[in-house]
């Protein structure tokens, strides 16, 4: 790990406030983990050139980071286009999906692409280009008792997710992440019901920015960073980056698959694209 890698990673943890008294992660099947409080956006130091705001930190959104690339372990971030490619392995090319993306050695079983990089890092490169982290979906205890619950939907900026490739020409292409994802069998209305077609899957996700946990002695744990989930289908409650809806992790429930038509073969080398929806403020004129 580079010593840059190393200061933001160790600055994006301690800036983490705790959760209060939380739950121990899900490890079954079924509704999503309850958690009291979701973490905060954590800080980020200044890049050359950036706005300082308080205590030296950059000013949140308002960082002038345009023409910058800044680089991390399996990462770029381009701060001029607003995006952050993420090196990534084509996982498999049939079957049911909970994740589009996990980390290494995780759950590859049940995702498209394996990324190469931290989910702390690709959190903090996102803060850098100017994106907010809400919270994954979760439920709240409203009596101690734990009898009463109230469901906390995910929160978060919006990213766009792509795919960059070269296809069959050896052209180099950018795809949504929709094209490769379809509806399974047993969630698609049968031919000739008169139905509406159902909506295509995607390919904007909430940045819910995953959680923080306690280590012991040591900095607090980025769940992500143990699960693997960086960007998810259904709904585990530790997720980088998810969809608006609770979605659940039952087999029987798994209503979207994996559509080869234009995926590379297991084994590609691709690029994971996460560009940041919100456009940067204009400048004023003089």
């Amino acid at each position: 790990m580079t010593a840059l890698a190393l200061t933001l990673t160790v600055l994006a943890l301690t800036a983490f406030p705790a959760p209060a008294e939380p739950h121990p992660p899900a490890t079954g099947k079924g509704a999503p983990q309850a958690v009291d409080e979701s973490p905060k956006q954590p800080a980020t130091p200044p890049l050359p050139g950036s706005s300082p705001g308080p205590g030296g930190l950059p000013a949140g959104g308002d960082q002038k980071t345009d023409g910058l690339a800044l680089k991390l372990p399996g990462l770029t971030l381009n701060a001029k286009e607003r995006y952050v490619d993420i090196e990534a392995t084509v996982c498999l090319d049939d079957g049911a999906l909970e994740l589009v993306a996990c980390t290494k050695d995780s759950k590859e079983h049940e995702s498209i692409l394996a990324v190469e990089a931290l989910p702390i890092h690709i959190h903090t490169a996102l803060l850098l280009l100017g994106a907010k982290n809400g919270n994954p979906p979760a439920r709240r205890p409203l009596n101690e008792e734990l009898t009463r619950w109230a469901d906390l939907p995910p929160r978060g900026d919006l990213i766009d997710v792509f795919l960059e490739f070269k296809d069959a020409t050896g052209k180099l292409t950018e795809r949504p992440i929709s094209d490769f994802i379809a509806r399974s069998a047993e969630h698609s209305p049968e031919p000739g019901a008169g139905e509406d077609p159902p909506p295509r899957f995607p390919h904007t996700f909430i940045f819910a920015g995953s959680l923080l946990i306690d280590n012991g002695q040591g900095p607090k744990e980025y769940l992500a960073d143990r699960s693997g989930h960086v960007i998810s289908i259904a709904t585990f409650g530790d997720e980088l980056l998810c969809l608006p809806e609770v979605h659940s992790q039952d087999n029987g429930a798994l209503m979207w698959r994996i559509d080869p038509t234009h995926l590379p073969k297991p084994g590609t080398k691709v690029t994971l694209r996460l560009r940041f929806q919100k456009a940067p403020a204009s400048k004023p004129k003089p």
